[in-house]
């Protein structure tokens, strides 16, 4: 829902609560707040009805409302469409078990056989860190898992328990990201993702190796805003903020770093496709045709393998203490911490409610009325 004022305007009569935020455009978005077990609720029948499992359904549901609980929405349950899609299609596995494919001490190769990454990512990090426990580190690669959304929502899983993780993933069907230099796209944006545990609140990272994620292009191009900054390189080669030239024309998002130092980009992503893509066995000659199926890596380390949990938390404790020590360049702005902002917004969402937005609530209310079901309350 988008309402457009002029200078003189007031919005009123509105029948739901409604957050407003103001943009370039003067336009006004609307995010409605939906209770956290509605939500999951909601989500998980919705699944179920379109053919999951109740186990498979359940993690699904679980893994889509925590990406937006801290706060990744492009990544969140507006995907939740998608999911219902895939699965009504066939496209998308309702229920059984990975394969495995190889196995060592402390090393797995999975094929989800297309079950959705959101319910495999979950079972993977488990395994990693079960073997992370025994053998001090413990890795598994999948193939052929549907779309994973947010590692962000994975992450916990194992600072929870006081184990490091790391995390890239890759789509062998999707080209949308240049090499440094190009004008023409060869990777997917290969989002990463590392969780580390300290004393306090863990430190999680979530990020891609691409300037941003196609879902940011798609949603700044459905508002009909630019980019916040030059990260798409169009078909002629030009350097622009223009979602269009990505969308519509036939250009490609920039590596991290953008036109002048994309190169480190340009090596994150191709490394990250060698541990995603060539360790499965999985390429882009062979998932050519595979939609949005992802390649998952997945690597869980026990910091007392190594040392002391004590001495470990102590240098991760200084570290962070010694970033947020740093004098700013705005004492208005203090360096913050990866991941604090996102479990900032998680515990207030649970309190509150978790935020719709004006591109993710109507998809909801399209796909209840599709499936004869009820939408949460807001």
């Amino acid at each position: 829902m988008v309402y457009s004022l002029t200078a003189n305007e007031t919005l009123t009569k509105l029948d739901f609560p409604v957050t407003l935020t103001f943009c370039r455009k003067i336009e006004v978005f609307c995010m409605v707040r939906v209770q956290l077990a509605e939500l999951l609720q909601f989500t998980e029948a919705c699944l179920t009805q379109a053919g999951a499992s109740a186990e498979v359904a359940k993690a699904m549901a679980h893994s889509l409302v925590q990406g937006d609980l801290l706060g990744f929405r492009t990544h969140g349950v507006r995907r939740l469409p998608y999911n219902v899609k895939q699965l009504q299609a066939g496209r998308m596995k309702g229920s059984g078990e990975p394969q495995i494919l190889r196995r060592r001490a402390a090393i797995e190769t999975w094929d989800a056989e297309s079950l959705s990454g959101l319910y495999v990512a979950p079972l993977a990090v488990q395994r990693a860190m079960s073997m992370a426990r025994t053998a001090g580190t413990g890795t598994v690669v999948v193939k052929r898992c549907e779309h994973v959304a947010s590692l962000a929502a994975y992450l916990q899983q194992a600072t929870d328990q006081g184990l490091l993780i790391t995390m890239m993933a890759a789509t062998p069907a999707q080209a949308s990201v240049a090499p440094h230099g190009a004008r023409s796209p060869v990777f997917s944006p290969n989002p990463y993702g590392m969780g580390v545990p300290t004393r306090g609140a863990p430190i999680l990272l979530d990020m891609s190796f691409s300037m941003t994620a196609a879902g940011k292009v798609r949603q700044a191009y459905d508002r009909n805003e630019r980019l916040p900054w030059p990260a798409i390189v169009s078909g002629s080669g030009e350097i622009t903020d223009n979602p269009a030239d990505y969308i519509d024309g036939n250009g490609a998002i920039l590596p991290l770093g953008g036109a002048d130092l994309g190169y480190k980009g340009y090596g994150l992503c191709l490394m990250s496709e060698i541990f995603t893509l060539g360790l499965s066995n999985y390429g882009r000659l062979q998932g050519a045709h595979d939609g949005e199926m992802n390649t998952l890596y997945v690597q869980v380390t026990d910091p007392e393998a190594f040392g002391t949990r004590d001495d470990f938390l102590a240098v991760t404790d200084d570290l962070l203490n010694r970033c947020r020590k740093a004098a700013a360049i705005d004492p208005s702005e203090p360096v913050r911490i990866p991941g604090e902002r996102a479990l900032a917004l998680a515990e207030e969402q649970q309190r509150t409610g978790v935020l719709l937005d004006e591109l993710t609530w109507p998809r909801l209310q399209h796909l209840a009325k599709k499936l004869g079901m009820e939408i949460p309350t807001v």
